[in-house]
């Protein structure tokens, strides 16, 4: 990973229970500013996200992304268990790692996270007061469709059931062919849900080795537990919130109730014409990207 065309190091980071994160890290001359990114649900860390640190790191910031615990390349028992409040708490161990860079300046490091990533770091910033700044890319925030509830917390028991017999958990694909999966999460059953499963199928068709088009049943049980919004009001950083204008996996009307659920410093910025996957790549995400920036400078610089 020495050889110059290759813009990061690998690298890796160990959770207080010892669980190894791997990440990938776009280090820059510093001391000078970092940028953490988290990804969205059951994705690795060579989707999308590399393109956007590329520019970070151009722009003078160290960014590192991460394969969160028992997905991608970074270690946990139970392979694809995607547990939000977890990860929340290895973020805070990430976090750690990343202060104690050398090319890092601590007293300015920033959450930047997408989808299901971008709750993840505000519960991590709701505990953990370190970090300066916080963007939230189209925060996924609900999970369980009503009319598929009952139905879905019965299959989540019987898999714990037979676990508890001696049987091995179940997983399936998190979007089948109509886009479509046990809880109705992320626009399951619409155009959303057909975005997200084309998402999983092109990474599938690349033939990423680290990539598991499958997550454990148990994953639903995490997500109908999890209650993102409670956390908002405990934020006490400068807080900057990107809606795509066509979001058809997480409604932008139920993104605003969040950002005004948050009562520190904060800004809105409507990503125009983009929806959900593409929020911050392709034609039109250079402004995104520039406001990104100049937030993150304003905070750093103390005029956020």
């Amino acid at each position: 990973m020495e050889h110059s065309s290759i813009p990061y190091k690998e690298v890796t980071c160990t959770t207080i229970d010892g669980t190894v994160i791997s990440a990938w890290l776009y280090a820059t001359e510093g001391p000078a500013p970092a940028i953490i990114m988290s990804h969205g649900f059951n994705c690795v860390k060579s989707m999308t996200l590399p393109e956007i640190a590329e520019v970070f790191q151009c722009r003078g910031f160290n960014v590192i992304i991460y394969d969160a615990r028992n997905v991608g390349e970074s270690g946990g028992h139970w392979r694809n268990l995607v547990d939000p409040l977890q990860m929340a708490e290895d973020l805070s161990d990430i976090y750690t790692f990343v202060a104690g860079l050398e090319s890092v300046d601590s007293d300015r490091i920033a959450l930047w996270g997408m989808s299901l990533g971008a709750v993840v770091s505000s519960c991590c910033a709701a505990i953990d007061r370190r970090p300066k700044a916080l963007i939230m890319l189209c925060p996924l925030l609900s999970y369980v469709q009503p009319q598929k509830a009952e139905q879905a917390y019965a299959t989540i028991i019987r898999d714990r059931v037979s676990q508890l017999r001696g049987n091995d958990p179940f997983s399936l694909a998190p979007f089948n062919s109509c886009g479509d999966n046990l809880i109705g999460l992320g626009g399951a059953g619409g155009p959303g849900g057909i975005q997200a499963y084309n998402l999983m199928a092109a990474a599938t068709s690349v033939g990423d080795a680290h990539f598991r088009d499958q997550v454990m049943v148990q994953t639903y049980q995490k997500l109908a537990m999890f209650r993102p919004k409670e956390y908002l009001d405990m934020l006490s950083l400068s807080v900057l919130i990107v809606i795509p204008e066509f979001d058809d996996i997480s409604p932008p009307a139920e993104q605003r109730e969040a950002l005004a659920r948050i009562t520190c410093t904060k800004e809105e910025y409507v990503a125009k014409g983009k929806a959900h996957l593409d929020v911050a790549t392709g034609p039109g995400s250079e402004e995104l990207l520039d406001v990104t920036i100049n937030f993150l400078n304003r905070t750093f610089d103390g005029n956020g």
